[in-house]
């Protein structure tokens, strides 16, 4: 073993895929010098695996300056589902405010990882390392321990913090820390491959079929993503080859069957077994487990990599709160009350979806055929049973112990599909458009691009900034940001005075109505104090 690597970063990341490139970014952006040990030698171009990129998802990268994903991206907010040749239902996509950001926009994963990248390399905090695999782990007197091996051979590394985001085989990892990872394995096979061809008929939606006569007794789902590349994803049999499907011609029909007989090009295939698991603890003193070494999910709702990038969203700021002195460690420990609870509301909302999609008894399957009949047949009971997937939506923090209750706001669950979660303190503060003069010019903003630096409070009152100097903490006049009063009627506000304290990460912290007073308060609570 060689010597011991100095603390030469405030965060090691572990995986430079692209949620331990968000976390870099991240950190970077809040002053953390930050090292990324990833063990491959190279980046994976290939195929388009996660291509659903949820809105707040694109907010965070648009506050790292990618940006560029969201115009490069191919833009959606409708979910058709059909049953053999007949729609059954469609979910149009809503939001409480008025969103310049879509719902989702589909591009290929490879794609995003080398759009971050380029951010990366143009960073000074942020160093990466490839063919650097992370073999021991563990945290010690607040710090974390690394023993890592390289081409130039193995070393030691000290870090305050590390961010594990090193993936689903990383189990010699999770081991060393004590973290069991306990769910389910699928057995069931599904085909996925990458075609290039003109299906204009499809564009701008995502498509759902159950026992189409192409495919019949199992499913297909179709997205489109940038350059006329179609992703679809087809349930295949038990003793699928696809070796022997290319070989006889069998791959070449089943794509026949989606593209007709315009020309194709086959970019990418594979097949996919799918899981569902969630750590034990997503926190081991210094280190934090993120994206899919903290958890994994069935695909179908897009909850994999936006959750992931959410996982870091949540850790980062508070580890810069931490960094700066402006928070003890005991807001750390928020990371782990918050973040597995939305992986656990990820696991279930999924593990359900794939008992629909794949039942493993006949009772089941029968079952599922009468809901597919009632809803072809326009029975709402049955439309409203019917899962080809609940779409993802960011977690509501409502019993965090970050987060001040509102009198008279009661959290109403999980909303119906498509629809906005109830405003409360925990969710996320809607986005609308600003308008700021730039000389003669005006350009177009959006209200959470305003809020990812630091803590905010929107206030009809901000005179009362004075009692607030010594937290972390930026006051803006809501008054002034939002003449048109479209905030207040999202949040159903009324007419009383609102002062709104909103975290780095964009969820609501409190909404205090009436006095002032409160908001000083609900920022230490916020800040992880637990007298507060």
């Amino acid at each position: 073993m060689g010597p011991t690597a100095g603390l030469a970063s405030d965060v090691v990341v572990i995986g430079a895929g692209p949620v331990g490139q968000t976390a870099a970014l991240l950190c970077s952006q809040w002053g953390l010098r930050v090292r990324v040990l990833e063990a491959q030698t190279h980046r994976d171009r290939t195929g388009s695996r996660a291509i659903c990129q949820q809105r707040e998802v694109l907010d965070t990268w648009d506050a790292i300056g990618a940006g560029v994903l969201i115009d490069r991206g191919i833009t959606w907010s409708r979910a058709r589902t059909y049953y053999r040749d007949k729609e059954i239902f469609s979910v149009e996509l809503k939001d409480r405010g008025s969103a310049l950001l879509p719902p989702f926009v589909n591009i290929a994963q490879s794609e995003v990882e080398e759009t971050l990248l380029g951010l990366i390399e143009r960073s000074p905090l942020v160093d990466v390392e490839y063919g650097a695999k992370v073999t021991r782990l563990q945290s010690e007197n607040d710090k974390a321990l690394l023993e890592v091996d390289t081409p130039a051979g193995a070393r030691r590394i000290e870090s305050r913090f590390v961010i594990a985001c090193c993936g689903l085989h990383s189990e010699e990892l999770r081991a060393q820390i004590g973290v069991d990872f306990p769910g389910q394995s699928f057995d069931d096979l599904f085909l996925i491959c990458d075609i290039k061809a003109d299906l204009r008929e499809q564009r701008g939606e995502r498509r759902f079929h159950f026992d189409p006569n192409w495919n019949p007794g199992r499913q297909v789902l179709i997205h489109e993503q940038p350059d006329s590349i179609w992703r679809v994803d087809w349930q295949v049999p038990e003793d699928f080859d696809l070796a022997r499907e290319e070989a006889t011609g069998g791959l070449h029909r089943r794509i026949r069957e989606i593209a007709g007989c315009q020309p194709y090009e086959l970019v990418w295939r594979s097949v996919y077994r799918f899981q569902g698991r969630v750590a034990s603890r997503f926190r081991h003193g210094s280190i934090f487990l993120a994206g899919d070494f903290a958890h994994v999910f069935a695909p179908f709702g897009a909850r994999g990599l936006n959750s992931g990038v959410h996982d870091v969203e949540n850790l980062v700021w508070k580890l810069a709160m931490v960094a700066r002195g402006l928070a003890d460690s005991r807001l750390l420990d928020s990371y782990e009350v918050e973040r597995r609870a939305a992986a656990l509301e990820n696991l279930e909302v999924t593990s359900a979806t794939m008992r629909f999609l794949v039942p493993q008894t006949e009772a089941d399957r029968r079952r599922r055929t009468l809901l597919l009949e009632g809803a072809a047949h326009g029975s709402r009971a049955a439309i409203s049973a019917v899962d080809s997937g609940r779409l993802y939506e960011p977690y509501w923090y409502v019993d965090s112990p970050l987060t001040t209750p509102a009198p008279g706001r009661t959290f109403g669950g999980r909303p119906s599909r498509g629809e906005p979660v109830d405003p409360v303190p925990g969710t996320v503060l809607p986005d609308l458009p600003l308008f700021a003069s730039s000389g003669e010019r005006r350009r177009p903003q959006r209200l959470r691009q305003l809020v990812h630096h630091t803590f905010t409070v929107l206030s009809d009152e901000p005179s009362f900034v004075q009692a607030l100097e010594h937290l972390p903490v930026e006051v803006m006049d809501l008054n002034r940001l939002d003449p048109k009063r479209s905030l207040r009627r999202a949040l159903d506000l009324g007419d009383r005075p609102v002062h709104l304290v909103v975290r780095p990460d964009g969820h609501l912290a409190a909404m205090i109505e009436g006095n002032p007073s409160g908001v000083p308060v609900a920022l230490q609570r916020a800040l992880g104090n637990a007298s507060a």
